[in-house]
């Protein structure tokens, strides 16, 4: 006999992003404000060193700075590594350099990208100078990228009260992380399980805990789960919280209840939506029942079994 060979495991793109919003304080509002007018600023920590880009806390004393100087904008590369390969968003649409640069004037080094024709232009020691960008607006990306610059450092730190007409208070940054993510391959059959509107855990062979969703592993004993048992369909909401805000692309009206359901025989409570029952009505001990739409994978929301409501001894050391 030929042995079946197992399961594929699960692998799909995934994307992370959102716009992460944050007001900016005195230092670094000066410090985006500059850029916007060609200007770089760095602060003066304790110890006379110059920081750039500035921070409002000094890395050794942990003590608030403010003194803010002015900086050249050209300066040397400390180090480098060449993007072959550049991503949407990045600096440069072509293959560039990630560059450490101190800038004339400082004694630390900012991050940027460097247009070079190839890794073979790139070297440490390198002078290179700023690209401004044509339209600035007050963020690091008013910094286009740097470039090759042969002119000998003459620029030095220089007071400024980082003063500026209609200084920038807040920023907006796009953040975006895109992956590849494998479920591994305890939750690649719990998934292909809930395709079949079951659900599986895995048992601990040391403590006999069931995991659901599985895990692989025994976070408590550190030992392999590979014990499938099927757990439910039902079970008892343990602890719950209700929503009052509407979340963007998600087709359910406010209030709803998000629970922790302890499945019957699982050894820990998962995540689901409570329907089929006016949100005030949701109490720790309600015996629920998953609720499957129409070619969904996994259940849509759990309902009321109408069963008596399970003793809190019996779901206590589940919450």
């Amino acid at each position: 006999m030929t042995a079946a060979s197992p399961p594929e495991v699960l692998r799909a793109p995934l994307v992370v992003e959102f716009p992460f919003t944050r007001s900016l304080g005195p230092v670094q509002s000066a410090f985006l404000t500059g850029l916007r007018e060609r200007v770089v600023l760095g602060v003066k920590t304790a110890d006379g060193k110059v920081m750039v880009p500035p921070a409002e806390y000094d890395p050794v004393t942990a003590e608030e700075i403010r003194e803010l100087v002015e900086v050249g904008a050209t300066g040397t590369v400390t180090t480098w590594a060449w993007n072959g390969s550049p991503r949407p968003g990045q600096p440069l649409g072509t293959p560039f350099a990630w560059v450490l640069v101190r800038l004339d004037g400082a004694d630390t080094a900012i991050l940027h990208a460097l247009d070079a024709p190839g890794p073979e232009a790139v070297r440490t020691g390198m002078r290179v100078r700023i690209r401004w960008a044509g339209e600035r607006t007050g963020a690091i990306t008013d910094i286009a990228c740097f470039e090759p610059h042969d002119a000998e450092a003459t620029e030095q730190a220089t007071p400024h009260d980082g003063q500026f007409a209609d200084a920038v208070t807040g920023i907006v940054a796009a953040a975006r992380l895109d992956y590849t993510y494998s479920p591994g391959r305890s939750q690649t059959a719990y998934i292909n399980a809930l395709a079949d509107r079951r659900t599986v855990g895995e048992r601990c062979p040391s403590c006999h805990k069931v995991y659901v969703p599985p895990r692989g592993a025994c976070p408590t004993c550190g030992v392999a789960t590979t014990d499938r048992v099927e757990v439910g369909p039902a079970g008892t909401v343990t602890t719950y919280c209700i929503v009052n805000i509407k979340a963007k692309n998600l087709d359910i009206e406010v209030p709803y209840v998000y629970a922790h359901i302890a499945l019957d025989g699982a050894g820990l409570a998962l995540h689901g939506r409570i329907g089929g029952i006016p949100y005030d009505q949701v109490r720790m001990g309600l015996r629920v029942e998953p609720v499957w739409t129409e070619g969904g994978r996994h259940p849509d929301h759990y309902r009321p079994t109408g069963e008596p409501d399970a003793d809190y001894d019996a779901y206590k050391e589940l919450i």
